[in-house]
């Protein structure tokens, strides 16, 4: 048996903090969201945001959902990690028990990864956007098995 879990709001704070020194220095700032009890227990949200870009992140128990948004384009985390080619060298998720690992991992792909959200243009975050909405499965299945990106 585990013992009481951790507050989301709490993890989600301390998470952040590993992710200031990725996103600061580009202009973003931290604007914490909702939180609260739901039917999946504690949760907690909030963003990195500068003009129309966000880093959207959900916690309950750790880090789970991780979303880009530049204008009206959006990818999951794991979608412009694989549609970017980036999935077989990423360190987020890393399914630890720990929950501020996965804020750790994350900080890591973004500096590695995510050069054209932090600072670029946004062409080639728009260009893997319309990949995606061109191909959403690709990555799914059966007939993602061997590919690049999966």
């Amino acid at each position: 048996m585990s013992g009481p879990q951790k507050d989301p709001r709490a993890i989600l704070e301390e998470g952040a903090t590993l992710l200031r020194p990725v996103l600061e220095p580009h202009g973003f700032a931290f604007v914490a969201g909702d939180s609260g009890a739901s039917s999946g227990g504690l949760f907690a949200s909030g963003e990195f945001v500068r003009g129309d870009r966000r880093l959207e992140l959900h916690v309950r128990h750790g880090l789970g959902l991780v979303r880009c948004h530049v204008g009206e384009a959006t990818l999951d985390h794991e979608s412009y990690l694989r549609y970017g080619g980036h999935w077989s060298k990423r360190s987020y998720p890393d399914y630890s028990s720990d929950p501020i690992r996965g804020f750790a991992a994350l900080a890591k792909d973004l500096a590695a990864f995510f050069s054209d959200f932090l600072g670029g243009d946004g062409r080639a975050f728009r260009a893997l956007a319309a990949e995606q909405a061109r191909d959403p499965g690709r990555f799914k299945g059966f007939q993602a098995l061997g590919r690049e990106g999966g």
